[in-house]
């Protein structure tokens, strides 16, 4: 995607160096009524024992008596702590990570601003006015209206604040353990957690967490990959804008497309657990995803993305 020197967004609020509040709002940000996020089928959980850390300490210390600290060589000598490199739009310091991150935090910030060019047209087109939202960008973890989350939470947007929650390291993981390389495959996962806050916006959220409260988890399941669904197609519609204003690169439809597959729900629970349990599905198969995603770009057109009539 040609990016480089666009418009970035000013409603990005970087959080990084912030973790969520003790004591703060708790609870799942995803049960009936909470948020909607981008599966991840789960992260490797687990701590190191007292005796590792010990090990890794003396190791630590061993080196460094020989001439070798290794806190200098982690990211190529930058630390990832707090840096006063830039402010935010409120006057405060915004932390800073390394070079990549850096980067990724840019390219998010400019996808962002595409979105809103996007959705400012299409409800200026219908005589309504949109309500841009806002990017959290966080590490580690953060509270939300929607609850407190965790990294492994994955990228999520909260109906309860009109933001989307985004811990940068996700995109590593996209890469690395669902094989969805490339920017535009970022781009993605942007704009369909933005496509959350649309729905929102036209009132699909509100009436699906108010009708999920009475209906069953495997009513609410089929309800859910509706809803998820359609925010594919949306972001399709997006990625339909972006191409007419020339910024698409060779291949960035496929990035797509290929993102969308390595996290249906068929495809992750064959990775998670070797078996898939369509009743469990809440996001839908990757065979749909990509369809609704390729829906909304080969159409550009709201109309064509109800999931909510006849099958999907």
């Amino acid at each position: 995607m040609e990016w480089k020197g666009r418009r970035q967004s000013g409603n990005v609020e970087d959080q990084r160096g912030s973790g969520p509040v003790q004591g703060g709002l708790g609870g799942n940000p995803f049960g009936r009524g909470g948020g909607f996020r981008i599966p991840t089928g789960g992260r490797g959980g687990g701590g190191m024992s007292i005796g590792t850390i010990i090990f890794l300490v003396v190791i630590y210390f061993g080196l460094k008596m020989i001439g070798i600290d290794l806190l200098q060589l982690v990211d190529g000598g930058q630390m990832s702590g707090p840096s006063s490199g830039y402010e935010q739009s409120d006057g405060s310091q915004a932390p800073q990570g390394t070079a990549k991150e850096e980067e990724t935090k840019a390219f998010m910030s400019t996808v962002l601003a595409e979105t809103e060019d996007t959705w400012n047209g299409i409800f200026k087109a219908e005589g309504e006015t949109y309500e841009e939202p806002k990017l959290v960008i966080f590490r580690d973890g953060i509270n939300s209206a929607c609850g407190t989350a965790s990294s492994a939470t994955g990228p999520f947007y909260c109906p309860g604040d009109h933001k989307v929650y985004l811990d940068l390291a996700f995109f590593d993981e996209l890469a690395q353990k669902f094989d969805a390389t490339g920017d535009f495959a970022q781009a993605y996962v942007l704009a369909h957690e933005v496509g959350h806050h649309v729905q929102n916006l036209i009132g699909v959220l509100p009436k699906f967490n108010e009708a999920r409260q009475s209906m069953s988890e495997a009513e609410a399941n089929a309800m859910s990959v509706r809803v998820e669904l359609q925010a594919d197609c949306f972001a399709g519609i997006w990625g339909k804008y972006t191409e007419q204003k020339g910024l698409l690169d060779q291949g960035d439809v496929e990035e797509a497309l290929n993102a969308a597959t390595q996290i249906g729900d068929d495809t992750l629970q064959k990775r998670t657990q070797g078996y898939v349990v369509p009743e469990s599905f809440n996001h839908g198969t990757s065979a749909q995803r990509s369809k609704w995603f390729k829906r909304g770009y080969d159409t550009g057109k709201m109309s064509a993305c109800d999931t909510f009539k006849g099958p999907v």
